[in-house]
């Protein structure tokens, strides 16, 4: 199962225009650098810090989305980080997985709340209930950048990358869906 990487965007403070960029770099245990999350201040900040730090969703299903909620949306309007093509994003909740040369921890599906429909003034949270993504943690940096692969990684290549495994593993959130 193996994807790609079709956009990256980061917003400096909370409910800030997204802001497109070709590469970011991504801070383990922090996020993408730039963005307000990483930076402390988004408006989850406040939830635990593994469900915040990146966030994926799949281009075809903000296509999707937009048809059934009958307006225009484009994947930067989503509010979430990278945007993505050819993988399945909620079965890497709970996984190890790559984008390009970082590793991530897929800790929990990203429904999509009101805070989305009063930025964009579109009825999106049904739309995109099932449709809104996923969180994911950063635990090695490196650069996720347009045209990265996106695939899943075994607990032993997290292992030799050290991320924690066994007992230590990370444990992902299970968010009940429509």
């Amino acid at each position: 199962m193996t994807g790609r990487v079709l956009e990256v965007w980061t917003a400096p403070e909370a409910a800030a225009p997204m802001v497109r960029r070709p590469w970011v770099a991504a801070l383990p245990g922090a996020g993408l650098a730039g963005d307000r999350y990483a930076l402390g201040g988004g408006t989850w900040a406040r939830y635990p810090q593994l469900e915040k730090q990146v966030t994926l969703i799949d281009a075809d299903q903000v296509a999707e989305a937009a048809r059934e909620a009958g307006v225009e949306l484009t994947p930067g309007q989503t509010r979430r980080n990278v945007v993505t093509s050819g993988i399945d994003l909620p079965a890497l909740v709970g996984r190890w997985f790559t984008v390009g040369d970082v590793l991530l921890f897929g800790s929990k599906r990203c429904p999509p709340c009101t805070h989305l429909e009063r930025l964009t003034g579109a009825r999106l949270v049904k739309a995109l209930a099932t449709r809104g993504g996923v969180n994911a943690a950063v635990f090695t940096g490196g650069t996720i950048g347009e045209g990265d692969a996106v695939a899943l990684a075994s607990e032993d290549e997290a292992a030799r990358r050290g991320a924690p495994v066994g007992a230590d593993r990370p444990v992902a959130r299970i968010v009940a869906l429509p």
